[in-house]
C-alpha cells in the first residue's frame, strides 16, 4: 500500500545506483520534481525508460545519473534535439550512454506487457524498419495460429517508475486527467513505484464528477506517495498551470553549451529544493 513520504525519503529509499527506472507523463505530468531530487542525490549507472525522452531526461544525462536510454523518441517537443542526450552518446560528456530505440507502438505495448506480467510484447510492426539492425532487443516470431511474422520486444519491468499526477486520496489512490500516456503501465510493470502528486485530498469519489480521460491508479499498487507542487513544470498538469513554453525555448541554448548548462543546474537543482 501506498506510504506517504517527502519526495528526498521517497527517492533515497526506492532509486538505487544501477537500478532500471522509467519516469512517464505524456505531453503533460512529466516528472520533472522527481527528476531533480534523482540529480540532487548524485545517483549513478541508471537505465532510463520513457518512451519520449524529453528535458527531464537530457538533464539527468547531462547530470551523470545515466548509462543507458531505452526509449522510442527523443527531443525538445517543438525546437529540436536533446543535446545533453547528443554529446553524452557522441562525445561521451559527461560519459558515454548507451541508447536503444524503438517505435511508440513497440514501448506502449512493452509497457502493457510488463503491467500483465508477461515477459514480452507482440506486435504488428517494424516493417521496412531499419531499427532492428541497430536494436537487438527487436525480434521476430512466428505466430503459431496463423503463421504470420510478428514484431517482439522484452516487457518492460523496472526496478522503480516514477509518474505525476493531479490528486491523491489519504487511502493512496491517485487520479491522473488530461492526456493519458502510459502512468498506469509504469506504475503496475514497476517493483517498485513513487508518484508525485499536486495535492492529497480526503476522498476522490467525492469530487465533481467530470475529470476528462480519468484514471485512477490505486493504492495497492504504489509504494510511495509525494507531494510536489507544481511537480511537472515546465511540462504542465491539466487544471493546475499551463506550460511554461518559454523554457523549452530557452533549453536549446542552455543545453548546447556544457558550461552553460552546468550553471543551470547548479543554480536550479543542485543549490534548489524539491520542487526545483
Amino acid at each position: 500500500m501506498a506510504e506517504f513520504l517527502s519526495l528526498h525519503d521517497a527517492v533515497a529509499r526506492y532509486v538505487e545506483d544501477g537500478a532500471t527506472v522509467a519516469m512517464e507523463g505524456f505531453t503533460h505530468l512529466i516528472p520533472f520534481a522527481a527528476g531533480h531530487e534523482v540529480i540532487r542525490q548524485g545517483k549513478r549507472d541508471l537505465t532510463l525508460i520513457r518512451m519520449t525522452p524529453d528535458l527531464v531526461y537530457d538533464q539527468l544525462i547531462g547530470a551523470g545519473c545515466a548509462k543507458t536510454v531505452i526509449f522510442s523518441w527523443g527531443g525538445n517537443p517543438g525546437v529540436g534535439s536533446l543535446h545533453r542526450l547528443r554529446d553524452a552518446v557522441e562525445k561521451g560528456w559527461p560519459h558515454k550512454v548507451e541508447i536503444l530505440e524503438h517505435s511508440h507502438a513497440a514501448m506502449a505495448c512493452a509497457f502493457e506487457a510488463g503491467a500483465a506480467g508477461l515477459p514480452l510484447a507482440v506486435l504488428r510492426g517494424y516493417v521496412g524498419s531499419e531499427l532492428p539492425n541497430v536494436n537487438d532487443q527487436i525480434k521476430f516470431i512466428e505466430c503459431p495460429f496463423t503463421g504470420e511474422r510478428l514484431a517482439a520486444v522484452p516487457a518492460v519491468r523496472p526496478d522503480v517508475s516514477i509518474v505525476h499526477a493531479q490528486k491523491a486520496d489519504r487511502a493512496g489512490n491517485v487520479l491522473v486527467e488530461g492526456i493519458v500516456g502510459v502512468q498506469k503501465e509504469a506504475v503496475l510493470a514497476a517493483k517498485q513505484s513513487i508518484v508525485t502528486v499536486e495535492e492529497i485530498v480526503d476522498d476522490l469519489t467525492t469530487l465533481p464528477d467530470y475529470h476528462p480521460n480519468a484514471c485512477i491508479i490505486p493504492g495497492w499498487a504504489i509504494d510511495a506517495i509525494a507531494v510536489a507542487e507544481k511537480g511537472s513544470l515546465p511540462s504542465y498538469a491539466h487544471g493546475h498551470y499551463p506550460r511554461d513554453n518559454a523554457f523549452y525555448k530557452d533549453w536549446d541554448g542552455i543545453a548546447r553549451d556544457r558550461e552553460a548548462f552546468t550553471q543551470w543546474l547548479d543554480d536550479n537543482v543542485m543549490n534548489a529544493g524539491e520542487n526545483a
